[in-house]
């Protein structure tokens, strides 16, 4: 007989990465519309109220999943810069791979839907805004040039142009793009 929830052990962040799984995997499925309260605490194998222990609100569990995805960028993200021989454009070179192939928002990647959602929540704008200032400003050094930015915009309008025609794979127009932006991240160095 399992335990009930009152006698098996508490596992808080078990538990919340589980909510937070089980929120992507129905976005994912349905769109972020999909993401109910039922629905993510039934998949999870816990109750409403332990979803609210950990997420206050649904908006809170939809910015605790964006958060997260922002979390998988930056891991990407740091890893790609780390790995990059010349530091001068090393962001935006990490930040246009992560947009084309990347695993955590890449243009094949499930996690577009959740993406598209920031255009128009604000709340979400908003943690996006911040995680770029604070990328921005953390590689002001080496990412600053307008050259830099312009290249970044354009892969930004890639995969707004990737995710809005229902494209499911990048095709040789797009890999030529992508090769294109980061050639010019070396002629900006």
């Amino acid at each position: 007989m399992p335990a009930s929830a009152y006698t098996r052990a508490k596992q808080p962040e078990q538990v919340r990465r589980a909510l937070l799984d089980c929120a992507a995997t129905i976005a994912m499925d349905h769109g972020v519309s999909g993401i109910t309260v039922q629905a993510v605490a039934a998949a999870a194998g816990v109750t409403k109220g332990g979803l609210f222990h950990h997420f206050g609100s649904k908006q809170a569990l939809i910015e605790g999943l964006f958060a997260d995805l922002l979390a998988r960028v930056d891991a990407e993200i740091d890893a790609a810069i780390e790995a990059d021989p010349k530091p001068r454009g090393s962001f935006t070179r990490a930040y246009v791979n992560a947009v084309f192939t990347g695993k955590a928002f890449g243009f094949t990647t499930p996690w577009a839907t959740l993406c598209m959602v920031a255009v128009t929540d604000p709340s979400l704008r908003r943690l996006w805004n911040d995680w770029m200032k604070a990328r921005l400003k953390r590689h002001r050094a080496t990412d600053a040039a307008p050259e830099f930015h312009i290249v970044r915009l354009a892969a930004d309008g890639a995969w707004l142009s990737f995710v809005t025609t229902g494209q499911t794979r990048m095709n040789a127009d797009l890999r030529a793009v992508h090769d294109r932006l980061i050639a010019q991240t070396y002629r900006s160095a």
